[in-house]
């Protein structure tokens, strides 16, 4: 009996032990629950977080994206058609050889920019020009496309005025299409007059296939960008393309780092919650088997410490798995805690760090980071971009997240964000600096502008633009490539901007067209003395693999306030200024000037009026004859052409002859005048010739040989009856050229004849290598006879020169007796002149070869 006391003493007391043990149990199983559902809950809203703002980034840079490609191409459009030599050869007269063969709006705009469409659309909506995968096609733009293009071309005609593009998004054989056109205008130059004709459109297509839109979502850092299906259709990441997403949409595979972070972190979260369920079942058990169940408690409840020890640093492991790290500092300011992370994001070490001050760590633009958490009632969360120094010296950015503690200080997370800040800054770069040399563009340089406008520059201090243009550039172009001419762009613009000072601007705003603003200069000279070390600089050799290559510049001037206070007025008065000093024999520089304006404009009316006078019969022939020195004998005649204008009378050769090649009627003309010269020369004695002036703009375009051989057959006149008088210029530029075209005109049978002779540097050898009949001495070495005895010894060497290489030499300008009496004693051939017989109206020169005059002969031209 006594045996069995102590233990009924002990029952209560181990069934007490056992319900407390129970209690105590259920609520500690509790309190874990109640962690694991706030750690997956803070897990889930952490991730969901994570995957929303990649969402919402990965949408931004599609969007920018898209509107970056509409910008360019606006840009690339604009560039092209605002140009003064595309109005001439796009929209004035179509010339397919200087936009395909010349590559001036070709093969390059497919291979360098991708786009698979180019067209020209004249005034009448009809397709001109087509360039399809870089290859010349004759297709019309709406048959390509497959739709309407009314709606782009009035957009386009719209923006003529402000010189703005337009772009729209459309769909070319199921694929989205980006379609960028202009209304084709003379742009800034001044020598290029419009007609009253609606604009032709230029259009540049860009197809965005799958290969392509790749390459865009690689540039921006956005995956899998490609075309929305219509499972792909209800879903966040969808970007429309045009209004209403008429060109289909976009869609792309955001990065999900709150998936990755939920599929590391709920599993152990899980397994930790399955080790506390089993632990709470076998302390149940134990406890159910009596007394010592409270020993078994304990050590439960000390494995269950354990493992929310475990827990708390699976937890932990979770945070260190994340991109950001963690921080929490105390009341004053000073690191209590720093995430593994902080090393490997910033490289600094989180000992030293721990227990300093966080403003000498982080800070912001706005101030110390301290007193923008001080900021009274603020909100529970801040979010705020602070910059740091790493190890390798490097500003580094973060945006910092934190929420005040209720124990004070405050915790939260750092994300770096310094890929994201500069690849915005890029963007922003971009969009107002040109892309080949870096310079600002037209924008910034707008912007530049109207901002030094608004301060007010006085007469004393005045604001200067300078308007330049590069000399000698075109045949870079044509004879190097583009490739050369870039580097050479990037040449000048370097050398540009080392000769201007801190605060003044250099902007490329065309091919070859810069704009300078200087913004603190005192007088004139000081302007004429940049000017003058811009030339030099300019006119320095530029080294194009191994050769030298030379340009030079034209500068045009006008300043703010003296001759204008509006940046539109000063862009366009330096414009003209850049023309006077282009028309003053280049690589020089002009100030503007009131009666400027009023020559543009006289020069314009001149051109109107010669463009009517070739049209409507204002233009005459007169024919000086050329006689054989030894006989007196005519041999032939050169035609000359007059303009009796009905206004302003006789206009002379010298005024209207440099309008026509400006602005590209010399061939008009000189159609006239070869086909009228034929047709009167071909009733003429069979042993005379005439011969006739060509210009040497008719070896760059104009289709000479194809125009004198229909000519030629019109006026039924034998082809050696026929003399072309060509100057140096036309082998100087193009010399592999003009030799080509001169052989085919042999073919034909016509002479050729060198035109003022000796007035260039290396005309002996042109002698050699060109298949010339004839040269022709220049006058000015006659009338400077009485001056100089050695241009009697020049006549006499250039007499023997020709007779050494079998050719006709002619003197020009025999004025006197003695001019004669010289020619005779060096044994010239022929020769013209006043004192032999002045040009002669048709009617006079009929009387002189004995002909009747007749009204029957007419141009075809």
């Amino acid at each position: 009996m006594s045996n069995n006391l102590p233990s009924i003493a002990r029952s209560p007391i181990d069934r007490s032990s056992v319900a407390l043990a129970r209690a105590s149990l259920f609520k500690f199983v509790g309190l874990l629950a109640g962690v694991f559902f706030l750690a997956s809950y803070s897990l889930v809203y952490l991730a969901h977080d994570l995957d929303r703002t990649e969402e919402v980034q990965s949408a931004f840079y599609t969007k920018k994206a898209m509107q970056s490609l509409e910008k360019s191409m606006r840009s690339t459009v604009k560039d092209y058609a605002f140009w003064g030599d595309a109005y001439k050869h796009l929209h004035v007269e179509m010339d397919p050889d200087w936009a395909y063969v010349r590559q001036n709006v070709g093969t390059t705009l497919y291979t360098d920019f991708g786009f698979r469409g180019v067209f020209v659309v004249n005034d009448v909506n009809r397709t001109v020009y087509a360039v399809l995968k870089g290859e010349l096609k004759s297709v019309e733009a709406e048959k390509w496309l497959e739709q309407s293009i009314d709606a782009i071309l009035v957009k386009a005609r719209e923006g003529v005025e402000t010189e703005t593009p337009t772009t729209a998004f459309i769909v070319v054989g199921g694929i989205p299409a980006l379609v960028a056109a202009a209304a084709i205008t003379p742009g800034t130059d001044p020598t290029v007059v419009s007609d009253d004709r609606s604009p032709s459109v230029l259009m540049f297509v860009d197809i965005l296939d799958s290969a392509k839109l790749e390459a865009i979502g690689r540039n921006y850092g956005v995956d899998g960008l490609r075309v929305a299906t219509s499972g792909d259709m209800g879903t966040t990441s969808i970007l429309p393309l045009g209004e209403n997403g008429i060109a289909g949409s976009l869609h792309w595979s955001p990065s999900r780092p709150g998936l990755r972070l939920l599929a590391l972190g709920l599993p152990l979260i899980g397994v930790a919650a399955l080790l506390v369920c089993l632990m709470t079942w076998v302390i149940l058990r134990r406890a159910t088997a009596g007394a010592q169940a409270l020993d078994a408690s304990y050590t439960s409840l000390q494995s269950g410490r354990a493992a929310l020890a475990t827990s708390e640093a699976r937890f932990r492991d979770v945070v260190e798995a994340s991109s950001d790290w963690v921080w929490e500092i105390d009341a004053d300011w000073r690191f209590t805690y720093l995430s593994e992370r902080f090393e490997d994001v910033t490289g600094l070490s989180r000992d030293a760090w721990i227990g300093a001050a966080m403003d000498d760590l982080l800070s912001t633009e706005l101030g110390s980071l301290s007193q923008w958490l001080s900021i009274p009632n603020r909100l529970p969360a801040i979010s705020v971009q602070c910059r740091y120094v790493d190890t390798k010296g490097q500003e580094r950015i973060t945006r910092l997240s934190a929420r005040e503690m209720t124990c004070g200080g405050f915790r939260g997370t750092a994300t770096d964000v310094t890929e994201e800040v500069e690849a915005r800054r890029r963007i922003e770069f971009l969009s107002q600096h040109d892309a080949l040399t870096g310079l600002p563009n037209r924008t910034r340089l707008q912007e530049f502008l109207d901002g030094k406008l608004k301060a007010l520059p006085t007469v004393k201090h005045p604001l200067v633009m300078l308007s330049l243009d590069l000399d000698r550039f075109k045949p870079v172009n044509d004879l190097l490539g583009h490739a050369a001419g870039d580097r050479v762009l990037n040449e000048v613009s370097s050398r540009l901007a080392d000769c201007v000072r801190h605060g003044d601007l250099v902007a490329r705003v065309g091919g070859d067209e810069f704009v300078l603003i200087l913004t603190d200069v005192s007088s004139q000279e000081e302007v004429e003395a940049l000017c003058r070390r811009l030339i030099e600089s300019i006119e320095r050799p530029i080294e194009i693999d191994e050769q030298e290559v030379f340009v030079s510049a034209s500068i045009g001037i006008a300043m703010a306030p003296n001759d204008a206070r509006e940046a539109t007025e000063l862009l366009r008065y330096a414009d003209i200024a850049l023309y006077e000093a282009k028309a003053g024999g280049r690589n020089t520089w002009r100030f503007y000037a009131g009666d400027m304006n009023e020559k543009i404009i006289e020069r314009r009316r001149l051109e109107s009026d010669l463009r009517f006078a070739i049209k409507h019969g204002e233009l005459r022939l007169h024919f000086q004859p050329r006689y054989r020195i030894a006989d007196g004998q005519m041999v032939g005649a050169e035609a000359l052409v007059r303009w009796q204008h009905p206004e302003r009378g006789l206009i002379s050769p010298d005024t209207f002859i440099p309008i026509a090649e400006e602005s590209g009627l010399i061939l008009s003309l000189s159609n006239w005048v070869i086909d009228t010269a034929c047709r009167y020369a071909a009733r003429w004695p069979d042993s005379l010739f005439v011969s006739v002036n060509l210009s040497p703009i008719e070896f760059k375009r104009g289709n000479l040989v194809e125009r004198l051989q229909k000519i030629l057959f019109d006026s039924g006149i034998d082809p050696a009856r026929v003399e072309l008088e060509i100057t140096e210029n036309v082998m100087l530029e193009d010399a592999e050229g003009a030799l080509e075209i001169m052989h085919t005109l042999k073919r034909l049978g016509v002479r050729i004849s060198m035109d003022d002779f000796g007035t260039g540097y290396s005309s002996l050898s042109y002698l050699r290598t060109f298949p010339f009949d004839g040269l022709k001495i220049d006058r000015s070495f006659l009338n400077r006879l009485g001056d100089s005895e050695g241009d009697e010894s020049i006549i006499q060497a250039i007499v023997g020169l020709g007779c050494a290489l079998s050719l006709t030499v002619t003197a020009e300008g025999i004025e006197t007796a003695e001019h004669l009496k010289l020619l005779k004693a060096v044994s010239c051939d022929e020769g013209q002149g006043y004192f032999l017989s002045r040009p002669l109206d048709t009617g006079a020169f009929n009387a002189l070869v004995g002909i009747r005059e007749s009204t029957g002969i007419k141009s075809n031209v």
